[in-house]
């Protein structure tokens, strides 16, 4: 379920010099998109906090950075894309106090944060393999990038940006006069707490940990010194210093979901041009993805309860049917998820596949003028700030002309999916229809299972022990259980 060998991601000489439109959240209207340094862009988007399974409302976001990443490739730029992994920093919510995520998830799990991180950051980058989400160019993990974290921070410090307090090191807001712009708050009519929650000696509701300081009578197992003393980075720290990092102290284009706007983001951006201090926005364009209602979907066997791509292909469907259904809407509105829902989007990308068979097996063609005049519409689409469902109505629409060669058909194809990625060059309709033999299991597939099996079994939960034993029985693994309470598996 990879990107197809061959799969073309070099500017297309057929794609317009139509300039891209995109929304920038920080302005709040749609423009033409220009780089720093064309045709080079450098782009960030948040990635997961790996202390459980993403469900499938959590992959939108990645869905919606790689169109936009495809795109950008179509019309020609240079794109060099960094992922972060966040395995540490941050809290059971978006606030200033609780516990870490990790350190919550190893002790639940009964595995140290080191094998905790590893294991679902390893089950997300399957997922999105699955929905063929095209690799950042560079995966950046927090825990690699702690000493610059510390530099970052001390230089707020001496600059006067921050203060002290036996919790940690906070930002001071009121320093910022452009405090929560991207996020157009109103920081004079907030409350205590409603924002980041209330720690003894905070000058300010929105102030928020840079560096938090370790409580001498807990035992975490991700501590560093620094200045502050003994403990880990804020949250939104390590994304400020990984991006500049790797992209340089200003870059194009950062992505995330519409719910980073308000906290995260607005941290992320107060820090970052207070460290800058050279009075220009740190971040050019800022694109946000908008929610998925998952309430249909609470079908999934891990804890939490949101459904995993796991989960729909187990229900046999193909991960592309929910890429599919992804695109029918635009990245800025909401979409609920249903059964209902989804089944149409596999009837939708069935008779798609089904017009566009010859792409499977025609050499491509020099398009003429009626061919052209469907690329024209695609790209016009996409350059509407990536309008996906007019998007999917232009392929339609060409699917149906009659008036097309094959090899034209299969040029054309092969040009929609490069930006779509929904299998229009490379699946057959029979494909969308899994059986469990039928999907390509990999040993982080089996871990996966695996480490909720050995979850279940640390809660007692004998009948979902035994039914994941059962799963993974059909797989043709093998699971051997141990004295000291750990399992390993074989294939048979």
């Amino acid at each position: 379920m990879s990107e197809p060998v061959g799969h073309r991601l070099l500017p297309s000489c057929l794609v317009s010099t139509r300039p891209l439109r995109l929304f920038n959240t920080l302005s709040r209207e749609v423009a033409g998109f220009e780089p720093r340094k064309p045709p080079s862009v450098g782009m960030y988007s948040c990635g997961p906090t790996v202390y459980a399974y993403q469900h499938i409302g959590n992959m939108r976001a990645y869905v919606f950075a790689d169109i936009l990443k495809r795109t950008l490739r179509w019309k020609g730029y240079e794109v060099r894309h960094v992922i972060n992994i966040t395995d540490v920093g941050h809290l059971t919510s978006d606030a200033d106090v609780g516990d870490d995520k990790l350190e919550l998830a190893a002790r639940r799990e009964r595995r140290t944060i080191w094998e905790i991180a590893e294991h679902y950051t390893a089950a997300f980058r399957n997922d999105l393999a699955k929905l063929r989400v095209l690799d950042p160019d560079l995966w950046s993990k927090a825990t690699d990038h702690i000493p610059p974290m510390i530099e970052f921070a001390s230089q707020l410090d001496r600059t006067g940006w921050c203060y002290a307090l036996p919790s940690g090191l906070y930002f001071d807001t009121s320093r910022d006069e452009d405090y929560g712009k991207l996020a157009r708050l109103d920081i004079e009519g907030q409350l205590e707490g409603a924002r980041v929650g209330t720690v003894e000696g905070k000058r300010n509701p929105a102030d928020f940990a840079v560096w938090r300081t370790a409580d001498a009578s807990e035992q975490r197992q991700m501590e560093w010194d620094s200045p502050w003393g003994r403990g880990a980075p804020g949250w939104h720290l390590e994304c400020s210093v990984m991006s500049i990092e790797h992209l340089g102290r200003h870059f194009d284009i950062h992505t995330g979901g519409v719910d980073h706007i308000p906290i995260h983001h607005t941290n992320e951006i107060a820090q970052s041009e207070a460290y800058l201090a050279d009075g220009e926005n740190w971040v050019r364009w800022w694109l946000h993805g908008e929610f998925m209602n998952l309430k249909g979907a609470k079908i999934s066997k891990s804890a939490g309860g949101g459904a995993l791509v796991g989960d729909l292909v187990d229900r046999g469907y193909h991960p592309l049917v929910y890429r599919y259904l992804l695109l029918q809407a635009h990245y800025r509105s909401q979409i609920e998820f249903s059964w209902e829902a989804i089944d149409g989007a596999r009837t939708g990308l069935r008779r798609l596949l089904e017009r566009y068979a010859s792409a499977r097996s025609e050499p491509a063609a020099v398009l003429g003028d009626g061919a052209r005049s469907h690329l024209e519409a695609f790209d016009a689409a996409m350059c509407d700030d990536l309008n996906t469902p007019k998007a999917l109505a232009v392929v339609a629409a060409a699917s149906r002309d009659e008036a097309l060669g094959q090899d034209e058909v299969t040029a054309l194809a092969r040009e929609f999916d490069t930006v779509l990625a929904i299998g229009l060059a490379d699946l057959s309709p029979s494909d969308l229809d899994l059986k469990h033999s039928d999907v390509a299991v990999t040993n982080a597939d089996i871990e996966a299972v695996v480490a909720e099996r050995a979850s279940a079994r640390a809660r007692r939960n004998l009948a979902r022990s035994d039914e994941l034993r059962a799963q993974l029985t059909e797989l043709g693994v093998v699971v051997e259980d141990h004295a000291d309470g750990t399992s390993s598996w074989r294939w048979a």
